[in-house]
Formats: C-alpha cells, sequence, structure tokens
C-alpha cells in the first residue's frame, strides 16, 4: 500500500508541475500576442481581432494593412534548439491557420471577404523590437 501511495505521489506532483509549465508557458505566448499587437499598431495596421478559434484552427491575430487583411501567427521562442521560431510553423500549422482564415472570412469577417489577404509570422526571441522579425507572406495560402 505504501509503495502506491508513493508512486500516486510522484504521479500528481508530475501532473501539477507538468500543468505549471504549460500554465507559464501560456502566458508567455499570452505576452508575445500582446507584444506583437502593439508593434503592428505601431507600424500603421489596425488589428482587428486577437485569439481568433474556431473548430480546427485559431489565429493569433487579425489586422487590416491598408485594406490587406492580414493573419498573423506570433512565435515566441526562447531559443533555436528546435529550429527556432520559424520552424515551429509546420504545414500543419499553416493548414490550421488557413482553416481559421477561412472561417473567419465567412463569418465575423464576412464585410472584408472581397480584400486581398496574406499570412504574415511575428517571430519572437524576447519581448523587445530587437529580437523582432516581421515576416510579411510568411507562407502562402487560399483563405477563400
Amino acid at each position: 500500500m505504501k509503495g502506491i501511495r508513493q508512486w500516486l505521489g510522484k504521479a500528481v506532483d508530475c501532473l501539477l508541475h507538468k500543468r505549471a509549465g504549460q500554465a507559464q508557458a501560456r502566458s508567455r505566448g499570452q505576452q508575445g500576442e500582446l507584444w506583437a499587437a502593439r508593434y503592428l499598431a505601431r507600424q500603421g495596421l489596425r488589428v482587428l481581432v486577437q485569439n481568433y478559434r474556431c473548430k480546427g484552427g485559431e489565429i493569433d491575430l487579425i489586422a487590416d494593412d491598408a485594406g490587406c487583411i492580414v493573419f498573423v501567427e506570433v512565435r515566441l521562442r526562447s531559443g533555436d534548439t528546435y529550429g527556432g521560431a520559424a520552424a515551429s510553423i509546420t504545414p500543419r500549422k499553416q493548414a490550421r491557420i488557413e482553416l481559421a482564415a477561412r472561417h473567419w472570412l465567412n463569418g465575423p469577417g464576412l464585410r472584408y471577404r472581397q480584400h486581398p489577404c496574406r499570412f504574415d509570422a511575428i517571430l519572437l526571441a524576447g519581448l523587445d523590437a530587437a529580437q523582432c522579425t516581421w515576416v510579411r507572406a510568411a507562407f502562402a495560402g487560399a483563405p477563400r
């Protein structure tokens, strides 16, 4: 019985530690998205939506760049251990962003349906402009 209690105790500790790490990563990701929204606004874009979610996909930011609707993926990475921020936007992730863009354009963003669109990425190594790379047209997509 003692062995089971010890094992359960370790399992619970491990689970709690993992959840705390996930919450910290989510919080850091939200900070990155907020920083990116402010950065894009300073560059002259009008942020329309933050954190748009639908079944099967999500978009960090949707902005208007002089009439062009921009779907923005924000990636915050502390290092290049796994290829860095750019490498984390996989073809699967791109497909999920495209799906969410299509959903938004056919729903809440219907009035923007005829506007040109593009998919950008904000790649952050930290939360300051010196560590920010804005990749316009980061990948080709067909949101309509």
